[in-house]
């Protein structure tokens, strides 16, 4: 699936057609939802910010997938400074959703 065709899917919410690792890719790359590539380097991207660390090794770094869930869904619980939106607690993304981009992470 096209990377087009795969936003659209998004968006017309039937995500299922995609891999979950596909529709994990989609989500973090894409400028409205994740947008992930705004503030990190993730291999596979494009013209990316390096505010915040590369996502990378995250299955080594994060082993207990929760861990790693928490901190997005609400970065500010583990550093009130931090730049990085509370991507769950705001509903920029649902819990399904960062399950899914957490998928794709857990693959660079």
């Amino acid at each position: 699936m096209s990377r087009h065709a795969l936003l659209l899917a998004l968006c017309a919410g039937v995500a299922q057609a995609a891999t979950p690792v596909d529709a994990g890719r989609a989500l973090a790359f894409a400028t409205g939802k994740g947008n992930c590539l705004a503030c990190h380097v993730i291999a596979g991207g494009r013209q990316m910010g390096n505010v915040g660390p590369p996502l990378a090794d995250l299955r080594s770094r994060f082993p207990a997938r929760r861990e790693l869930f928490r901190r997005i869904w609400d970065a500010s619980a583990y550093n009130p400074a931090t730049l990085m939106p509370p991507y769950g607690r705001h509903g920029i993304l649902s819990a399904r959703e960062i399950e899914l981009i957490m998928d794709f992470l857990y693959t660079r």
